[in-house]
């Protein structure tokens, strides 16, 4: 299930290059501003573009060799769930979802009995004599994946799935969808914007500008040390992958934090805000909760504050003032201390990968 993408793809005056290898049993998340070819990446892989130039390989099968071979989607072993769901708003829910299969020779009973068990493994088989129209955001989207994985596919692809949601439905399914992805065998490739979808989703991240790469790496690399001020910019926080219990987050990079949350109990991503991070040049006095040594790693200006890489446990982003930077004399290599306020630190549950 393995995928080979090492292509061209022109739309307009636009130019994708792309050249990556996406493992079966991962989930790669492609980050990028409008325009940067994210889509056209996602459409390439399915067979709604074409390749100017090179290959696209799927499980050892050549779908589009820009020569001679191109393979409609239908002849593609992929699962495409869109950013509006696209659902068929004259079929019920259960119909939708069979789709897939029939399209595929599959029929009519085997179809609707395998689109009634994709419903049930997700948990809303209740949903099955539905009309779309009548779905909340959150039950079409997890009908859109039910729709996509139905057909068995090798590769999924996500096309903004978490955009058209509430922040509070969001939340809840992009948990479900972390523990979905983290039992599909194939390979999903997941567009997003938010950086959030991605840390808790993704074991690998590609961020595209102007139609080329210009950072892979995992979730905590492009956290850490952004390659363009885009994903400086998109980041804009720490994550931080541990465990927690009773409101003590042990930390998978090393390093213990404390958190105000006493009710979530087990895997978790924690999110830092540069502007929550103090940084002082002597161990601060008081009883701050979190307290610990760093090293400088950079500093870059971010409009009116700097925004200040440290190396320590954990390492974080801290974003202060310019005239703080002169106080304290601070410089790549600088010794610091740094504190966070329990309170400050959020804490999200997920799975591990």
């Amino acid at each position: 299930m393995t995928v080979i993408a090492n292509f061209t793809a022109q739309r307009g005056e636009f130019t994708l290059e792309f050249d990556a290898t996406f493992e079966p049993g991962t989930v790669i998340a492609i980050l990028g501003p409008n325009g940067a070819g994210k889509s056209t990446l996602l459409r390439a892989i399915a067979g709604l573009v074409a390749a100017s130039t090179g290959s696209i390989e799927i499980d050892g099968v050549v779908v589009d060799d820009s020569q001679k071979t191109f393979l409609p989607p239908p002849a593609r072993s992929i699962g495409y769930v869109f950013q509006d769901y696209a659902l068929f708003p004259h079929l019920k829910v259960l119909a939708n979802v069979a789709f897939g299969p029939r399209s595929r020779g599959l029929g009519r009973k085997a179809a609707s009995r395998l689109a009634l068990e994709v419903l049930t493994k997700i948990g809303i088989a209740e949903l099955a004599g539905r009309l779309p129209s009548s779905l909340s955001g959150g039950q079409a989207q997890r009908v859109a994946l039910a729709r996509a994985l139905a057909t068995r596919p090798q590769v999924l692809l996500l096309d903004e799935p978490l955009a058209a949601l509430d922040i509070e439905t969001r939340a809840k399914i992009r948990l479900e969808l972390t523990e979905q992805l983290s039992a599909f065998s194939g390979c999903t490739v997941l567009v997003t914007h938010d950086p959030l979808d991605a840390m808790m989703l993704a074991d690998r991240v590609i961020v595209l500008e102007n139609g080329a790469i210009v950072q892979d790496a995992t979730p905590a690399e492009i956290a850490r040390r952004p390659a363009t001020p885009y994903a400086a910019a998109l980041i804009g926080v720490t994550l931080l992958r541990g465990t927690i219990s009773n409101g003590e987050l042990k930390l998978d990079q090393g390093g213990i934090l404390h958190t105000a949350d006493l009710d979530v109990a087990g895997p978790v991503l924690a999110v830092v805000r540069p502007e929550s991070v103090s940084v002082h040049r002597e161990q601060p006095a008081g009883s701050p909760r979190n307290v610990w040594p760093g090293t400088i790693v950079s500093l870059q200006a971010a409009h009116d504050r700097v925004r200040v890489q440290v190396d320590g446990s954990p390492s974080v982003v801290a974003a202060i003032t310019p005239a703080a930077v002169a106080d304290l004399g601070l410089a790549p290599g600088s010794q610091v201390w740094l504190s966070v306020k329990a309170v400050e630190i959020d804490v999200y549950p997920t799975v591990k990968h």
